[in-house]
């Protein structure tokens, strides 16, 4: 990176800037282009140097503490004076910039590649892959090579390429051999993925990328939500519709819900891969995700908690969040404990498939089985295995209370913390110290209301539903009572973003693929729940989008692809809009007109089109028949409200339905504390959430519920986006 320029020359540079005498001096300006100053990491960053008029880049002198970097800096092809600056130390780095005795400094606070950055204290155990060369995961960057040919990626050998290679022409007009390289290395102790459009005969760098990059950013998923206390893999990267237009394609394995459900270290696992691109790559213009189910919780949930990251999103088949769905699993576990047990029908009782259905607010009880089989564990069963934890050290409540609780609210302990010594039960007072809280509960819920109100169910088998049901305990063990939720747990999942209430989302473009509901828990609701979210939080829903079509999950198969070029277009035009205008009204304003919501007749949907556009119209009529348990209770579309506010238990909320007293009293003893009161705000649900937290002090202790990282440091990640997508690093 040196450019051997102390000579003479330089030092009649600064002569002649300090014989100008005409114009006081000014001092040099330095931008922090790779990430926030606070939380870069890997010991480099990329940095660059506004010079005062008139003078010269061989007069700049740069140091990091007292070492001189000044030759890592010069004159670059985009027209800025940029360094990159490596062998930073741990903590904080001063660096000096200094023309004419001017000077300049800023504070880059350098973290381990292994992290973390920002997430606290790191999970333990940990199992690295087998190749890493320490306990943080850490091993060199490997690079692959692939081309393109007869519709599929193939190897490609750069000493011995085949004889002919096929071609790309990139969006911005762009043609090159359609080479892709795949750089794969880990960082936070897992593994990362970037692929682009590569030519292995001409050189890269950040101020001088090959013409086959576009400068965009595309950032694929995994599925699912789950936990592993391993190193994995990061999701596929070689995507046709991205690479040949020229955008980068970027993943990380902590970004892959099925691999990790913690929103804080997905945020971070991209944090510092966009930190790498962008100091090895080039500064981005602007970033999109895309990914279906898992995929799309991680987009939604990162999106609203960490703003920024993304500029837009591709949800398909999607979740909101992880712990607000977990109300939805919580209510089918409770529910099926009941209704698939015959044994715990009270006399007379007798429950019927569609009975069943309108309880659960889905016409297929197959929806509850395999949500609750698949998911409920990872969510809440504490006594399971994880990959990661042998089984010698994994919990179970009578012969291992000390062991690893395979929960993804322990694994997520930083965000909720430990219950209090008043809540612990036996296996907590045993070891001496609380489990993660659980921010989910059941009090109140009158589990099939509208179903009675309809006359789908008897008043017996409503009294008989709600006096059995039941909770669970902190080890997820069924109880005759029903659970609330934990303090200080439940707030701060909707401080943290655990529980995605859209505070942030007006901040990103989304366009949601959404194929019919067909019982296998992606259900539709979802997409109209984010919808109600945003619009409750911000009045309106005008940058979220639904494309609604016949196959199942996506929607349609050419969504993919015509959502990205969508959202591209969209994009764009906020890049071009260089008004004072908030980033949110700029989304807004420059959405291009033909980018509507899709509407498909489709089993599940009701639909009312708009006369003249046939199928294409707004939805805001447009709303899935399918919901539930906790929708069927009188709970609203949004399901964020995963513990309501409570009401006395009053015979006449329900005229006309009536009770005979034994049945009232029964009531009674079911719901002690009373009943959900949907018509107020749920229990912190008016507790938005807080943009970009911290869960760490500056000596590395865990801050549990994390606290506001706060505004970025002057000067900091003016390489993640265009300017016109705004101060999005200002965490305010």
């Amino acid at each position: 990176m040196g450019n051997g320029r102390r000579s003479f020359a330089a030092a009649l540079a600064v002569l002649a800037i300090g014989a100008a005498g005409a114009q006081a001096a000014e001092p040099p300006s330095i931008e922090v282009l790779s990430n926030r100053a606070d939380i870069v990491s890997a010991g480099d960053v990329l940095l660059r140097v506004g010079l005062p008029a008139g003078a010269d880049a061989s007069a700049l002198e740069v140091t990091v503490g007292a070492a001189d970097v000044s030759d890592e800096f010069a004159l670059r092809p985009n027209g800025h004076v940029e360094g990159l600056v490596e062998g930073l130390a741990l903590g904080e780095n001063v660096v000096t910039a200094t023309v004419a005795g001017e000077s300049s400094q800023i504070t880059v606070t350098n973290h381990p590649n292994g992290g973390p950055v920002f997430s606290g204290p790191q999970v333990q155990p940990w199992v690295c892959q087998a190749s890493a060369v320490d306990s943080q995961c850490n091993q060199p960057v490997s690079y692959a090579y692939y081309h393109r040919s007869g519709g599929s990626f193939r190897a490609y050998d750069p000493q011995n390429p085949p004889a002919s290679v096929a071609t790309t022409t990139t969006d911005e007009g762009e043609e090159v051999p359609y080479i892709v390289r795949v750089e794969t290395g880990y960082q936070d102790r897992d593994q990362y993925r970037i692929a682009v459009l590569y030519d292995p005969s001409k050189p890269w760098e950040a101020w001088a990328p090959q013409k086959g990059w576009n400068g965009k950013l595309l950032i694929t998923h995994g599925a699912s939500c789950g936990i592993e206390r391993q190193a994995g893999s990061a999701p596929d990267v070689l995507n046709d519709v991205g690479l040949s237009r020229g955008f980068a394609v970027m993943s990380t394995a902590l970004n892959n819900a099925g691999h990790n459900c913690n929103v804080v270290t997905q945020a971070e696992s991209m944090v510092m891969a966009k930190e790498r691109l962008v100091e090895r790559y080039g500064p981005i213009r602007y970033t999109i995700g895309t990914g279906c189910s898992g995929g799309a919780l991680a987009q939604h949930q990162v999106a609203n908690a960490y703003p920024g990251i993304y500029q837009g999103i591709l949800p398909a088949c999607s979740f909101p969040d992880a712990w607000s769905t977990g109300q939805q699993l919580a209510d089918y576990n409770h529910l099926r404990r009941y209704l698939e047990n015959p044994g715990r029908w009270g006399t007379g009782v007798i429950w019927t498939p569609d009975q069943i259905a309108a309880v659960e607010g889905h016409p297929n009880h197959v929806n509850a089985i395999v949500f609750d089989t698949i998911y409920w564990t990872s969510l809440g069963v504490p006594d399971d295995t994880c990959p990661g934890v042998p089984a010698s050290q994994t919990y179970r409540q009578t012969t291992n209370p000390g062991g690893v609780r395979c929960t993804l609210a322990d694994y997520t302990i930083n965000v909720f913390g430990p219950r209090p010594e008043a809540a612990w039960g036996p296996q907590e007072q045993q070891i001496g110290r609380g489990f993660a809280g659980l921010p989910l509960g059941n009090k109140g819920v009158q589990y099939g209301l509208e179903a009675l109100e309809r006359g789908q169910i008897s008043v017996e088998q409503f009294v008989d539903l709600n006096e059995k049901v039941g909770g669970v305990d902190i080890d997820i063990r069924q109880t005759a009572a029903r659970r609330g939720s934990d303090q200080p747990a439940l707030r701060r999942a909707y401080q943290s973003g655990a529980v995605n209430d859209g505070t942030h989302l007006d901040k990103v473009a989304i366009i949601d693929l959404r194929g019919p509901d067909h019982g296998a828990f992606h259900d539709a609701y979802r997409s109209w729940a984010i919808r109600a979210r945003i619009e409750r939080e911000h009045g309106h829903y005008d940058n979220h989008v639904i494309w609604m079509g016949h196959v199942p999950l996506l929607g349609d198969p050419s969504y993919g692809r015509e959502g990205l070029l969508a959202m591209d277009r969209w994009l764009s035009a906020v890049e071009a809009d260089s008004s004072d205008a908030s980033l949110a009204d700029k989304l807004v304003a420059n959405r291009p007109a033909d980018i509507q919501d899709r509407c498909s007749q489709v089993p599940g949907v009701e639909q009312v089109e708009a006369p003249g556009v046939g199928q294409v119209c707004r939805l805001k009529d447009v709303e899935s028949r399918y919901g539930t348990p906790r929708t069927v209770a009188g709970e609203g579309v949004e399901t964020d409200n995963n513990e309501c506010a409570l009401k006395p238990l009053r015979r006449q909320d329900y005229y006309p339905v009536q009770f005979t007293n034994g049945q009232w009293d029964r009531l009674k003893t079911a719901f002690p504390d009373g009943v959900c009161n949907w018509e107020v705000p749920g229990v912190d649900t008016h507790i938005q959430t807080t943009a970009w937290q911290k869960y760490a002090n500056a000596d590395g202790s865990v801050v549990y519920g994390g606290q506001a990282l706060g505004a970025a440091p002057a000067g900091s990640g003016g390489g993640w986006a265009s300017a016109s997508f705004g101060d999005w690093l200002s965490a305010e």
